[in-house]
């Protein structure tokens, strides 16, 4: 293999880590929501949708996320407002 397509100074990248409660607790949907929220804003949308089983618009999140949507914009953070609003798009396209 070519050396100009080996980057032996590359760092490993540990995958995030999601603290989630069990499936069947009637708080996963609303920490599924914030994992999500929290791996768009690490660039890692892919690791919290395997960590919580459910893909980056999913429909069932709707109200968990509107309600992070609603507590971001009443305390002016603007970047988790602005991923609540993508995936709200992305809902709304699925």
């Amino acid at each position: 293999m070519s050396r100009a397509f080996v980057n032996e100074d590359a760092r490993s990248v540990p995958e995030p880590e999601f603290s989630l409660p069990d499936r069947d607790s009637e708080y996963y949907d609303e920490a599924a929501a914030w994992a999500l929220i929290q791996g768009a804003d690490a660039g890692n949308t892919r690791a919290a949708e395997t960590a919580t089983g459910y893909p980056w618009g999913e429909p069932r999140l709707v109200p968990e996320i509107e309600k992070i949507r609603e507590e971001a914009e009443a305390e002016e953070n603007l970047r988790v407002a602005q991923l609540a609003r993508r995936f709200l798009r992305a809902a709304k396209r699925g």
